[in-house]
Formats: C-alpha cells, sequence, structure tokens
C-alpha cells in the first residue's frame, strides 16, 4: 500500500514470514527492506536509496513511530516487523526448513561469532559463511566482485547484510541482478546483537516506540544529530502527505 513516500507491504509478522517462505522456496530472489523514520526522510533526497526502495522483494515496516503515523493518517499498518526482530525468526525458520545462511558485515569476526551463538540458539541452522568486508569496499569493484564469489560459493538461501543504512540497501540494489535465486536482507546492526557487541533497548522501551532514546543515551555524538535534528524532518513530510486519500492504501 501507499504509505508516505513509499509503496510498504502491509503484512503481520506472521503473513511477513510466511512470504519470505515463499520466495526462498519459489527462488525469485531479491532483497527486503525494513523502513523506519530515519529511511522516510532519506528517502525525500536520496536518489538512489529511492531505486533500493523502488525495486525491493518486500518493504516491511520497522519502527513504532512509523504505526502511530499511519494510523494518525488513516491508512494503519498492521504490525511492526522491525529488523531486529525479524533476524532470530529467520534463524529459526532456516533452522526448521533448512536453508543456508550468510551474514555479510558488522567489524571484523562480529559475524562470525553472531553465527556460532546463533547456531546454539537455534539447533540445524546453516551459516555458510560470513565475511567482515573492509571499510569502503563498496568502491572497489574488485573487492565487490570477490565478495560475491565468496557468497556464490557458499550457495546461501538468505543472505543477512549488515552495513548500516543507506549502504546496505544501495550495496543489494546496485548487485540485485547478481542475486540470482538468493533472498537478501538489509538488517543493520542485527549481527552485533546478535554478538553480544551491542545491546537492544529493553522489551518496554522498544513497545514504546522508545528503542531510539535507548540509542540515542548510548551513543549520543553518533546519533544526536540523525535523531534530534535530521529526523525531525519527518513532521513536514507527514504534513506533505496528509492528504493521500485512504482509498490508495487498501491491502
Amino acid at each position: 500500500m501507499k504509505f508516505l513516500n513509499m509503496e510498504i507491504d502491509n503484512l503481520s509478522f506472521d503473513e511477513a514470514l510466511e512470504r519470505i517462505q515463499e520466495l526462498t522456496e519459489t527462488g525469485q530472489g531479491g532483497y527486503v527492506v525494513t523502513p523506519n523514520v530515519d529511511h522516510v526522510v532519506r528517502l525525500e533526497q536520496d536518489e538512489k536509496f529511492r531505486k533500493a526502495y523502488q525495486d525491493a522483494a518486500l518493504v516491511l515496516t520497522d519502527g513504532q513511530p512509523l504505526i502511530w503515523i499511519s494510523k494518525l493518517l488513516g491508512c494503519p499498518i498492521r504490525e511492526k516487523v522491525s529488523g531486529s526482530d525479524l533476524f532470530p525468526r529467520l534463524c529459526s525458520l532456516a533452522a526448521g526448513r533448512r536453508y543456508r545462511m550468510y551474514f555479510l558485515g558488522a567489524s571484523e569476526g562480529v559475524a562470525q561469532l553472531a553465527a556460532e551463538n546463533l547456531k546454539r540458539s537455534y539447533p540445524g541452522l546453516i551459516v555458510a559463511g560470513t565475511y567482515s568486508p573492509p571499510y569502503g569496499f563498496e568502491k572497489d569493484p574488485e573487492e565487490v566482485g570477490r565478495i560475491w564469489e565468496r557468497i556464490g560459493e557458499a550457495s546461501p538461501d538468505l543472505l543477512v547484510v549488515g552495513l548500516g543504512t543507506p549502504k546496505q540497501e544501495i550495496f543489494l540494489w546496485e548487485n540485485r541482478g547478481r542475486l540470482g535465486r538468493i533472498l537478501a536482507f538489509g538488517l543493520g546492526a542485527s549481527l552485533d546483537f546478535a554478538a553480544g557487541k551491542v545491546r537492544r533497548a529493553p522489551r518496554w522501551m522498544q513497545r514504546c516506540g522508545m528503542e531510539w532514546f535507548y540509542r540515542l543515551c548510548r551513543e549520543p555524538r553518533r546519533l544526536f544529530k540523525r535523531y534530534l535534528v535530521d529526523d525531525m524532518r519527518i513532521l513536514s513530510i507527514v504534513w506533505k502527505y496528509r492528504k493521500a486519500g485512504t482509498d490508495e492504501n487498501s491491502d
């Protein structure tokens, strides 16, 4: 459905997993993005980012504030499907269906540590490979080529990319022709969470839409401008799209 400046898949969490299973088992491939407030703001000004969203196989809403905004505009989104919550559910699905996974991103050794932790949590999980690319790798065609050689040799069904926004979404969009039957996910800090390198906000803060505040308190220098300056533009974006008819927001 049309929501603000993007098209989203208005699915419940369980429906999203069913769709992921369908895409995987039919070999359709593609990539999945999970928009939050920061993404909505970025979509207004970043052409490559917009194209990445337009070509995504699935767009699943991440972030309680977007759920609130959708209700305010009269086009309620069924359920928040955050990347960090989706990741463990993906691992559970993969373990049960014997899908092969590949983890790309995070700092050196983090993806491998995440794989070890997750394999203990989900018996039968197959992590066919991990790789933490060097800083700036996306500007080096040879390194990008080597990455896809690694992925090709591992032959995964699911590719989890944790490079941060907008790098991970643009990377997947620019390399969408190399995915083939692979279904890829841009999941940000999920590898860091799984590795135990970064702590998520308490559940009550997640439910109340305050996870951003928890992250801001932990990393104020890095996140101050994003959350308290840049993301405030969501207010003008909501005003801009407030007149969108609810008849365009059918399932």
